[in-house]
């Protein structure tokens, strides 16, 4: 038997720590175990088990494991096989990694089963030619494991149906499946039509369940009694035997990358998994992202075409609408449109990406601007709470009578939110039932679910809310979509915010019509001829993207190019600067020609919750020149690292800001 055992930690050390037997004898690979560390008790993996100690250490010298947090094993090699190479793809620890893929629960609950008795194993829905054609392809048993296939098709083409026939031949098949959606809010909606097709067989994980309850789903799973996994981003690691099939829904969506360490992209680890495991990779969405986009015209993806909508319902009119001379929120023309879609007895959804009543408050005479604290940006007006509230640090304050800085009792607040936009419709449609949803309301317990079924019922004349309506959600009473105003992430300082805007009118545009014909779309805008616009409206993807390229290509910017970004964040500025000067200068000589580094510069959004940020971004054609070279260099940086700051590295960023 084995008496000492290495573990790993999540901190941002690559290094391992041997510790003796526990009393009690239940350690053991693939458990967690609390341990001494430093001088605390700290929460570890165990990922080896060794007769001896390590060369030169005395048996006495080491510590003992406290206490062995499971009965279980929670990860097998494969695992930690997994999460190695995220460690060394993502610049992390080994400890961050299986961090980020094992549930933080200390306790296995007995989880709540669907009844068997709603258990459907067989489809029940009739499919279109078009949606066979692609599900053969899927299936078909010639297939090489490393084939990719995305299934690409306007909103409302059936993209689901084709993805649950395809998870239920791979269970007729003996295999497992993961499903991945961008959303907690779309998880609920798809895992309930999951358990419906396939009851006690699936299994949801996400980020608002409890931690237990988290655990016994990851148990229930590894155990083989759950096959299909429904879930966001960090449902990719669900331990299911057998892999055959890994499902990535709204590929497109940002939300796949994490914010955390280790920032990764649930579509990586998906391909590696894949690899590793021998299983197929299927994607879709109705506007691919742009390195999809590319894969798929270069041959690498096999794209799978939906070119109708399959419930009766046409592709909606898409009208842009000036808001120039408009007095107020709505124009004319999305007043006239929401009237005669409640006199049809239909639904309206309006939908702005910014949430609060207004977007930031200025005096018209000195151009002062009510800003953050603690952030380099507006704070924003919550009336409901009747505070300023910055959406960075959480950081309130009341909002002024008049300029601080000139005295005029003119000042006051421009721009407007899904708070100002529910009072206006409020008092222009005081008969309509009308309910919002943002990250404001849907915190609340159960609200976001239960306002979704009350309008998907028909309960709710309107609704409006920012992007947790704009995506794979599926209402048939909705005939009306008013996008409020379009620009609002246009121009940002990010390569990819024309990609976001495009996308997210697309997405928004598509919950319009599915079950019949004559349905609209206004879209109210500042910039009637930008290119975004115009094709957003002709529902032009193939256009977007073709420009968008050419663009991406010109700049050097990615699918043309890989990116690393090194973010370093202090209290104090001139410390901020030291690291990133420091950290250019040793990066730079180990650069091959073919790269070349962007900065040291301050980050778009220089200031977050009083941490000074700075960047620094390499560039290159392929990722080994620039991943060697930054793998390197961080080895020396974190010798003379400075205590007070923090370096955060990012592999293949989404987010510029």
């Amino acid at each position: 038997m084995s008496s000492f055992y290495d573990l790993v930690f999540d901190i941002p050390a690559e290094q391992s720590f041997t510790y003796q037997i526990d009393d009690k004898e239940k350690a053991a690979v693939g458990k967690r175990a609390m341990v001494p560390l430093g001088r605390r008790d700290c929460l570890g993996y165990i990922i080896a088990e060794r007769e001896n100690p390590p060369d030169g250490v005395k048996p006495e010298a080491l510590k003992k494991i406290r206490r062995v947090v499971d009965d279980k094993i929670l990860f097998d090699e494969k695992s930690l096989e997994l999460a190695r190479w995220m460690a060394r793809f993502y610049l992390c620890s080994t400890g961050q990694a299986l961090s980020a893929m094992i549930p933080s629960g200390r306790r296995v609950i007995v989880p709540v089963l669907p009844d068997d008795e709603n258990e459907v194993t067989v489809p029940t829905l009739c499919i279109s030619d078009e949606q066979a054609d692609a599900l053969r392809a899927i299936t078909s048993k010639k297939n090489d494991p490393s084939q990719m296939f995305y299934l690409y098709g306007v909103t409302g083409s059936g993209k689901t149906e084709v993805f649950i026939r395809a998870a239920q031949h791979m269970l007729d098949a003996g295999k497992s499946v993961i499903y991945l959606v961008p959303e907690i809010s779309l998880t609920h909606q798809t895992a309930l039509m999951i358990g419906s097709r396939f009851g006690s067989q699936s299994a949801t994980l996400h980020s608002a369940m409890t931690p237990s309850a988290r655990l016994a789903e990851w148990m229930r799973i590894r155990k083989g009694e759950a096959p299909i996994v429904v879930g966001p981003r960090s449902a990719v690691f669900a331990p299911v035997p057998n892999l055959g099939l890994i499902i990535i829904d709204e590929e497109h969506d940002g939300s796949y990358k994490s914010g955390n360490t280790p920032r990764y992209h649930a579509r990586q680890i998906a391909l590696k998994r894949c690899s590793q495991e021998g299983a197929h990779l299927v994607m879709g969405s109705a506007t691919p992202s742009a390195e999809a986009w590319k894969l798929m015209a270069d041959g690498s993806i096999k794209r799978l075409n939906l070119s109708r909508r399959i419930s009766g319902g046409g592709m909606p009119e898409i009208k842009a609408v000036s808001l120039a001379k408009t007095d107020g929120c709505l124009t004319k023309e999305l007043k006239d449109e929401i009237i005669k879609t409640s006199q049809m007895g239909k639904q309206t959804i309006l939908f702005l990406n910014r949430r609060g009543f207004a977007h930031f408050y200025q005096c018209p005479d000195c151009g002062w601007e009510q800003s953050c604290k603690r952030c380099s940006v507006s704070l924003t007006w919550h009336k409901s709470k009747g505070r300023c509230i910055c959406h960075y640090c959480g950081y309130s304050e009341a909002p002024p009578a008049s300029c601080p800085k000139c005295g005029c009792v003119q000042a006051g607040y421009r721009g407007f939110g899904t708070e100002m936009i529910e009072d206006e419709v409020r008092r222009t449609f005081p008969d309509l039932m009308i309910r919002r949803i943002d990250a404001d309301t849907a915190g609340k317990r159960g609200g976001l679910e239960d306002t979704l079924l009350l309008f998907k019922s028909g309960m709710i004349d309107i609704l409006l809310g920012t992007q947790m309506v704009a995506k794979g959600l599926n209402f048939p009473g909705v005939r009306l979509v008013g996008v409020v105003f379009a620009d609002t992430g246009l121009h940002l300082p990010d390569f990819r915010a024309a990609e976001r805007t495009f996308s997210l009118i697309v997405q928004v545009a598509g919950r319009a019509g599915r079950y019949f014909p004559d349905s609209k779309v206004i879209v109210q805008t500042l910039r009637m001829d930008d290119p975004v616009i115009t094709r957003s409206c002709a529902l032009d993807v193939s256009g977007f993207f073709d420009a968008e390229l050419n663009q991406r290509k010109a700049l050097g910017f990615p699918p043309y190019s890989r990116l690393i970004r090194f973010t370093i964040r202090s209290k104090e500025e001139k410390r901020a600067e030291a690291a990133i000067t420091r950290l250019a200068k040793l990066i730079r000589p180990m650069l091959p020609k073919e790269a070349d580094m962007l900065g040291p510069a301050e980050c778009p959004i220089g200031v977050i919750n009083t941490n000074y940020r700075k960047q620094l971004i390499l560039r290159s054609a392929s990722m080994g020149a620039i991943h060697a070279a930054s793998e390197e260099a961080l080895l020396h940086y974190e010798k003379g690292k400075d205590a007070k700051t923090y370096l955060e590295v990012d592999v293949d960023p989404v987010s510029m800001l």
